[in-house]
């Protein structure tokens, strides 16, 4: 195979990346331009949850491409009618706003959280978030999350993120105010080193927000779309949320995120939300074909038994 060479100079220098520049994959493996083959851990940051280029996103979206590729959020599209149908049935949520990514849901749920606040909560318009917490990397997302190498970035952030401790129902409640109007969390807190909410933690949370008439946001772009052998990570606890936010996964490689929320949180007025590229036909037909995959009962039987096999793989390495 010949060599491919690559001149990366006008790539903005954002990020320290090794001199290798991959040209295909397929399934669990990614080359390179020289032919070598790497078996693949990242996948994208979590985002190929079929692996690289699964035949079933490839035909979806060279289908759609023949058709329809956007006819602006000004109209009506049938693959994102059918998507919003599919993540409702799948869900405990009523409503569906895509996004081009997981940080723009989570933008999304702030500002659908202190519209909420300003319609029934006299102004309250505080989020409360988790030490150790990744949101995105908008400058609100930054704001919500609890990662320390976000806080001397951008300043001055958006104000109104105080941070609890994960597993400490105790911290939640001191920090909640007249001010407060949700509660927003990772199941599984991924980039603070996997840490997970207890099912208990997350049962208590939803009581406690629904005592006081917060909102309770799920940030399941990590967790969501079968990472943890259910389609959603709150299913483990048994509880309904009002808001999630999705991406990564629901598009299986293909930049789309979702913005869910049950009829009683939703409540934006036309206007508030919006975006050019939101809830394209070509984009809604891939997460047409990878949520019909993983939703499948055998896949997510699937998920089950390797992530239990791998498991119990890796305790043997443990010292």
């Amino acid at each position: 195979m010949q060599k491919k060479t690559f001149d990366t100079s006008t790539l903005m220098n954002i990020t320290a990346r090794p001199q290798v520049v991959f040209t295909e994959g397929k399934g669990s493996y990614i080359w390179d331009g020289t032919g070598r083959r790497y078996l693949d851990f990242v996948q994208g940051w979590a985002v190929n949850c079929l692996g690289h280029a699964p035949v079933q996103l490839a035909a979806a979206l060279a289908r759609q491409a023949e058709t329809l590729i956007t006819p602006s959020p000004a109209y009506f599209n049938a693959p994102s009618i059918e998507l919003a149908a599919r993540l409702s049935d799948l869900s405990c949520f009523d409503e569906v706003f895509f996004t081009n990514s997981g940080s723009e849901a989570i933008e999304g749920a702030i500002k659908l959280a202190r519209k909420f606040g300003a319609r029934h909560r006299d102004g309250a318009y505080e989020i409360i978030t988790f030490d150790g917490a990744f949101h995105g990397r908008t400058l609100a997302a930054m704001s919500a999350s609890g990662k320390k190498a976000f806080e001397p970035l951008f300043e001055p952030k958006v104000p109104g993120f105080p941070k609890a401790q994960l597993n400490d129902l105790a911290s939640v409640e001191a920090l909640i105010t007249n001010n407060t109007v949700a509660v927003m969390l990772e199941p599984v807190q991924g980039e603070a080193g996997v840490w997970s909410a207890t099912d208990e933690f997350m049962r208590d949370l939803r009581a406690l927000t629904t005592e006081h008439g917060l909102l309770l946001i799920a940030d399941e772009i990590q967790t969501g779309i079968a990472r943890t052998g259910r389609m959603f990570a709150y299913e483990h606890a048994g509880i309904e949320p009002d808001v999630m936010a999705l991406g990564k996964g629901i598009g299986g490689g293909v930049p789309l995120g979702a913005l869910l929320a049950t009829t009683s949180a939703s409540c934006f007025e036309h206007g508030d939300q919006g975006g050019t590229y939101n809830g394209n036909p070509l984009m809604c037909a891939a997460g047409n074909a990878i949520v019909e995959a993983v939703a499948n009962t055998d896949f997510l039987a699937d998920v089950n038994r390797n992530g239990a096999l791998l498991t119990e793989e890796l305790k043997k390495l443990e010292l």
